[in-house]
This record gives structure tokens, sequence and C-alpha cells, in this order.
């Protein structure tokens, strides 16, 4: 018999081992290692909740949006009852990225940039300032005077994004996401998904949601021109056309110029031949290579109206 049994010594035979691991779970314990492990009990349960805790704080830390950052525009003054975020607007009330203004029915409100310019947002409308120098107008009238540098301020809307370069003007959108520009000083450039348009002081220009910006004309322009650039617009190139080139003046060569590049094939040659009797085009301009639309020739005949040219107005290109 192994000495094993009497007093722990020698090799213990493997039956003996193996009934010892069964049974000691029943072993005798002294009462101090039973009021040990009492006493860690509660400390090993505090410790678990304690770690669950943190972890479900630094969870929601985590998801939490962050604090916005305050934009350089500030509310100006106001007339009626206006809301910024969750609040009244006040004056000196600083605008937060992504925060919205809104105003009343009978409620506007005037937001300034020191180094930007100033924004008047009318009744009825809705804002959102991205940064500094973008912000977005979901619905109503903004009006908007900018002393910074040209393609430094941004207006997006739903159905096209206006590029202020240096001027004063007006946007105008409807409930649908469809818009009004008027521009009375300076330039815009009215750009959707690679459609642009380019509005000087006096003129105007539509856009239309998912479809971009339409046929800049000027206000004084004759209204055969203007109810055709609004057929032509909607879809009906060949009767518009008519009613355009027939009572287009020189100054109406702004008009034409846009449409160059904007009506079927078969259709472009009468337009630039139109044009041509409406401005005087360098030598080196030629019919065919409008029709084929080669940029060169198409920035050629802009420079042929005489306002910026175009130089001038690709300098302020860049992606937003």
């Amino acid at each position: 018999m192994s000495d094993y049994l009497w007093d722990r010594s020698g090799p213990p035979d493997p039956e003996v081992e193996r009934l010892e691991q069964t049974l000691a779970p029943l072993r005798y314990r002294h009462r101090a290692d039973l009021v040990r492990d009492a006493r860690q009990r509660p400390r090993i349960w505090w410790a678990t909740a304690a770690a669950a805790i943190l972890a479900a704080v630094a969870a929601w830390q985590l998801r939490a949006p962050l604090p916005s950052q305050a934009t350089a525009w500030q509310v100006a003054s106001f007339e009626g009852a206006a809301r910024l975020g969750s609040q009244d607007a006040a004056v000196s009330m600083a605008v937060n990225a992504g925060q919205l203004l809104r105003t009343g029915r009978d409620s506007q409100v005037s937001l300034q940039a020191d180094d930007i310019g100033k924004i008047d947002l009318g009744p009825d409308s809705e804002l959102r300032a991205s940064t500094n120098r973008q912000v977005m107008l979901n619905r109503g009238m903004l009006h908007a005077f900018i002393w910074a540098r040209p393609g430094q301020f941004v207006v997006e809307t739903p159905s096209a994004r206006a590029i202020d370069l240096g001027c004063e003007y007006t946007i105008n959108v409807d409930g649908s996401g469809n818009g009004l520009l008027k521009v009375s000083l300076g330039w815009v450039a009215f750009q959707y998904q690679g459609h642009e348009s380019f509005i000087p002081a006096g003129a105007e220009c539509v856009t239309r949601k998912r479809q971009g910006p339409g046929i800049p004309f000027y206000e004084d322009a004759p209204e055969p021109l203007q109810r055709g650039v609004s057929i032509f617009e909607a879809g009906d190139p060949t009767t518009a056309l008519n009613r355009i080139l027939d009572s287009a003046r020189p100054r109406d060569a702004l008009t034409l110029w846009h449409l160059l590049t904007r009506v079927p094939a078969s259709d472009r040659a009468r337009v630039f031949d139109r044009f041509a009797q409406l401005v005087t085009l360098p030598p080196e301009v030629s019919r065919e290579a409008v029709v084929r639309r080669d940029p060169q020739s198409i920035d050629r005949c802009w420079d042929a109206l005489n306002l910026e040219n175009t130089e001038w107005w690709r300098g302020w290109e860049r992606k937003w």
C-alpha cells in the first residue's frame, strides 16, 4: 500500500489521485480562509460594476456628437420671431456650424461676418451654415452682399451651387427646391454636376432641382426672349430658339453664348450664326469649331462679349 495515504509521501496511486480531485471541493477549509473569501467577493463585485460603468460612459462619449464650432457669422439684427437652433435668435448670437436658422412668416434676420459679408434672410426661410464660407439655403429668400475675395463664398441650394465672384445678389428657393438668382452687382457662377451658368449684374437665372442652372438672361431682355428661354428649358428647343434668336439684342449675346453648349448639335450652327451677328468675333473663331464645341473656340466667343474674359472666371474655379 502506498505511503501517500498516510502521510502524503511517495507517489500517489492513480485512482487515489482521481478520487482526491473529485472530493476536493468538500475539503475542510479553515475559518480564516472563508472570511477572506467573503471579504473579497464584494470587492470583486464593485470592481466589476465600476469597470462596466466606465465602459458605458466611454461608449456614450464616443457616440455623442462633438460640440459644434462657432462660425464667423453672427446675428446682426432681426425683426419678428426667428429661431437659431433650439433658441430664439438674439443680436450678437453666433451661428454654429450645422446650426439651422429659421424665420417665420413675418420675420427676417441679418447675419454678418466681418471678413466675408452680410446675409439677409427673408420671411419663411431656412438656412444652415456649414462653415464660414459655405451656407445652405433650404428654402426662402437670401440676399447677400459679399466683400470677400471672389470665389471664397458659396451658397448651396437644393438645385445648384451659387459661387460668389465679388458681388451682391438675391436667391429665392421654393418648396420644391427650384430657385431664381438675380445679380445686382458683380458676378455669380451657378453650378450643378458640371453644368455651369455665369450671371453678371442685371441678369437672372432659373435653377431647377435635378436639372441645375438654366439659361441666364438680362432682366430687361425682350419678353419674347424671356418666354423663349422658359420654353427651351421646358423641353421644346425648336419653338424656343425661333423666339430667342429673332428677338435677341447685342446685349443678349450672353444668352446665346450659353445656348451654344446646350442646344442639340443640329441647332448649334444657327445659334452661332445669330451670335456672330451680335458680337465681333476674332478671325481665328470658325463656325465649324464652335459647332463641334471646341473648348478654346467657345472661350473666345465668351471673350467677344466684352464682359470678363475666360482667364478671369476660370481663375476662381476650384472644388468645394
